[in-house]
């Protein structure tokens, strides 16, 4: 079996979320002491790891980046190798982004090139966020990148294919969670009580507005509530409601403006149903937006040196962490072609492994490229 493959499925047995990826972390340093340690510097930060391979006459530092968290989802693929941590699932490809940087890890340790590479091991790219603290930290300054580099895979397109684009790749995102608390009481009573349930749909529907009336027709907007909880049994008005969804919007202006909105509607729904409400933003993502030089000159090479089917993509409402990373350092982020019939965040999910070494020979080849540049 490909190393990578039996690494990739190791990975997948034992995902977990954030900031609690001890297993993986301990997983990945295990492998990185099986490698020849002469060019290789390790840095523990929370539970992820920063690796440097020390290039022959370093001049720049090229910086490549994987997630290593997992999702809270129970998994539902059958596969021999499945999740053995109940209700924990890699359900968003990032078992085979760290399968694919450790290959590319493996090759310069093999293979050095002039310049510095250093691998980040980012934990909680799904929450509460891990880019940007990472970024700050001490052992990430210390090595900060000149270029960075990320990929996310994408089940949609088939193996063989990369897609990507200069400017805006992902979205802006933001959690949204508001609280409602009113005055509960019987069923046979309402005019006593303040019901939150009726307030929380009322201001779900008017949630609705906030995009079809407050966001340029041109630009991009996206509310989602995904959750509503509230009340105890069918014959008490309920006290409590809680709504859960996310914001997504294309640009960081537009999401102040909905988040503007947003507080006035909740100020409304105060006052028109006598209740208090609290709303938290939980984990804000900044736009994944692909240095344009790097990402032209990304796809000019893949298109004059590689056999890969380049597509230059729109962007999408999904978000990533990486763009705090993107925010400070040169770089990019692509999509990588892993063909499954079902898609990111889904309890089926099934990437096809061939997508393993055509991300790997693409990495290593451009980073080589890079790194070799006088």
């Amino acid at each position: 079996m490909n190393p990578l493959i039996k690494i990739r499925r190791d990975l997948h047995q034992i995902p977990e979320i954030g900031f609690q990826e001890f297993k993986t972390q301990a997983y990945l340093l295990s492998y990185l002491k099986s490698l020849p340690q002469q060019r290789i510097s390790i840095k523990k930060w929370k539970t992820g790891l920063l690796v440097k391979v020390s290039g022959l006459n370093p001049r720049k530092t090229i910086g490549y980046r994987t997630d290593i968290d997992g999702l809270p989802i129970s998994e539902q693929t059958g596969l021999p190798f499945s999740s053995v941590h109940e209700a924990r699932m890699h359900a968003c490809g990032h078992d085979f982004h760290m399968s694919i940087a450790l290959g590319v890890l493996t090759f310069f340790v093999e293979n050095p090139i002039v310049d510095d590479v250093v691998f980040v091991f980012q934990p909680a790219e799904e929450g509460p966020g891990g880019a940007e603290a990472m970024l700050e930290s001490a052992e990430m300054r210390e090595w900060m990148p000149d270029m960075i580099f990320a990929l996310h895979i994408a089940p949609e397109y088939p193996v063989g294919t990369i897609a990507v684009k200069e400017g805006l790749l992902f979205a802006n995102t933001s959690e949204l969670f508001i609280d409602l608390k009113g005055k509960g009481g019987h069923a046979a009573y309402p005019h006593q009580t303040n019901d939150m349930v009726i307030a929380a749909c009322s201001l779900v529907n008017q949630l609705q507005t906030v995009i079809s009336r407050n966001v340029d027709p041109l630009d991009s907007a996206v509310i989602t509530i995904g959750k509503i909880t509230g009340g105890t049994v069918q014959n008490i008005i309920a006290e409590k409601a809680r709504l859960e969804g996310t914001i997504r919007t294309l640009s960081p202006e537009s999401m102040g403006k909905v988040k503007h909105r947003i507080e006035a509607l909740v100020k409304g729904i105060e006052t028109g149903y006598e209740c208090e409400a609290v709303i938290d933003y939980g984990s804000m993502y900044h736009q994944v937006f692909n240095t344009e030089s790097i990402t032209k000159d990304f796809i000019n090479y893949l298109q004059q040196g590689t056999d890969v089917k380049v597509i230059e993509c729109r962007e999408a409402m999904t978000g990533e962490d990486f763009g705090y990373m993107l925010k400070e350092i040169p770089g990019l982020m692509f999509w990588l072609g892993v063909e499954s019939p079902f898609g990111l965040h889904h309890a089926k999910l099934t990437p096809n492994e061939a997508a393993i070494d055509v991300a790997v020979k693409v990495m290593t080849s451009y980073i080589s490229f890079k790194g070799n540049q006088a």
